[in-house]
């Protein structure tokens, strides 16, 4: 299968209706022109096959497999793109949820100390997720190898102190709420994504 290119993924999500324009909240607080929805990519099996297909394979250029032990992912976002990724790696995974806004390995799931772990999110947008995720496998022994993401929207800002694999990187502008710029301020502002309100 040849490599997929960066606008090859963007068109898949565009064609999904996931990538999203107008005025959003994100996750992270954080106020942006741009969205993008990568559970409606994963309602077509067949899209969400070949992104994974294409994130396994760098993932395997990238790092040593056979160093990895397992694959966490942050609910809910990770969660499919997790669970391809282990398909296509042979290896096992589990997802991180949060209790009380902090994350946590509940279901029976375990981190054993040692293990080596691959973190595995869909979008990463200001780190601060992937971040949290970290101390949570860390705080319960395990130690992280680097992440995968099918698409880093920080651009350069974003420094996790592991190797940070994607398929696409953008630096997609996003502001506070008190630096909204004018051409927003009149724009509804939805806040699409999957972290309850708080």
């Amino acid at each position: 299968m040849a490599k997929i290119t960066e606008d090859e993924v963007l068109n898949l999500y565009r064609s999904a209706g996931a990538l999203l324009e107008g005025h959003f909240i994100l996750s992270s607080g954080l106020h942006s022109r741009m969205y993008l929805q990568s559970a409606l990519v994963f309602s077509d099996y067949k899209i969400g096959e070949k992104l994974c297909i294409n994130l396994s394979n760098l993932v395997k250029e990238k790092i040593n497999i056979h160093n990895v032990d397992l694959i966490v992912s942050p609910a809910m976002g990770g969660i499919i793109v997790g669970y391809e990724l282990s398909r296509h790696l042979g290896l096992k995974n589990i997802f991180a949820e949060r209790k009380g806004g902090i994350f946590d390995i509940r279901r029976g799931f375990e981190i054993i100390k040692g293990q080596k772990v691959l973190i595995v999110e869909d979008i990463v947008t200001t780190g601060k997720s992937s971040l949290e995720c970290f101390k949570c496998v860390r705080d319960l022994g395990g130690e992280i190898v680097a992440e995968a993401a099918l698409i880093n929207r920080g651009g350069s800002n974003i420094e996790l102190g592991v190797p940070l694999i994607t398929l696409v990187n953008l630096d997609i502008p996003n502001f506070n709420e008190n630096k909204i710029p004018d051409d927003l301020k009149n724009v509804i502002a939805i806040k699409p994504g999957s972290r309850p309100e708080t």
